[in-house]
């Protein structure tokens, strides 16, 4: 990430002397019956002494540096992270090389597609569990946002089960994920809540297009319940923002940082569960 500094003149630049004493200093009797060179050389160090000074003060004032969306809160530096893991057919400000097929070219099928929803239904089982639970007392104001998605995926599966179709078990992608959702809950909330963000957010942006773009080409069009939510989803998304920013200030810098070096680790596991629309 670029880092951004900000230099700026001091106007309030410390005085080492008053102006009377300077008068005293420079005027008195032993001073001017020096030498030139002398005179030279004691004026010289006065101003170096000033210079050193007034470096001194303009470093203590040096701005801290400032990382992309801090301005806006912890949520918007997690989000500019995870746009630049997009590739920049996904996101314009994707940095990453597009890889593999676009959605509109996928030949998914629905024994894929009910192994993705199996594995992502146990992914949101864990994560809501984790939150029912509160290991960590900050991880309590993230119940009942209105983001859970377990409810409607057991819905669907149902609906899925009625036309007949086997519904299957976790696979390992989604166990894995489950297994190291855990871990990071007990072991690592700053780790957590990243991937906490990336999984409900991602669902209700991307996660929705795929959605109904899979939804064409396998169901008819059908709309599952895993891509509606009760409410201004875009409200009930604010309001799990500003929660993740209050739990976010009290964090050090180095907190954050090592909540943001997780995203791309979160965009890894929930990467092999999406890829099995295709299997």
């Amino acid at each position: 990430m670029a880092s951004l500094y900000q230099s700026h003149l001091i106007s309030n630049k410390p005085h080492i002397f008053s102006p009377k004493n300077i008068k005293t200093t420079f005027l008195s009797p032993s001073i001017k019956n020096h030498s030139y060179d002398s005179w030279s050389s004691c004026k010289k160090s006065l101003t170096l002494k000033k210079t050193s000074v007034v470096s001194a003060a303009a470093a203590e004032q040096k701005p801290n540096k400032r990382y992309p969306g801090e301005a806006k809160g912890f949520v918007e530096e997690m989000r500019f992270v995870a746009m630049k893991l997009h590739s920049r057919d996904q996101a314009k400000e994707g940095e990453k090389e597009p890889q593999g097929k676009p959605v509109a070219q996928w030949e998914p099928t629905v024994e894929g597609y009910l192994k993705f929803l199996v594995d992502s239904k146990l992914v949101y089982d864990t994560l809501e569990g984790i939150i029912a639970k509160a290991d960590y007392p900050e991880y309590a104001v993230f119940r009942n946002t209105g983001l859970e998605r377990s409810e409607s995926l057991a819905k669907d599966l149902e609906w899925f089960k009625e036309q007949g179709h086997v519904i299957p078990q976790p696979s390992p992608p989604g166990l894995t994920y489950a297994q190291k959702l855990e871990e990071l809950s007990k072991n690592d909330p700053h780790a957590f809540i990243c991937h906490f963000y990336n999984t409900y957010f991602a669902h209700s942006a991307g996660g929705r297009m795929i959605g109904r773009k899979v939804a064409e080409m396998i169901l008819d069009g059908k709309e599952l319940e895993f891509y509606k939510w009760e409410g201004d989803l875009s409200q009930l998304l604010q309001n799990v923002r500003d929660n993740l920013n209050k739990v976010a200030k009290s964090w050090t810098r180095e907190e954050k940082n090592h909540c943001l070096e997780e995203t791309e680790k979160s965009f890894k596991y929930s990467g092999d569960i999406l890829s099995l629309i295709l299997s």
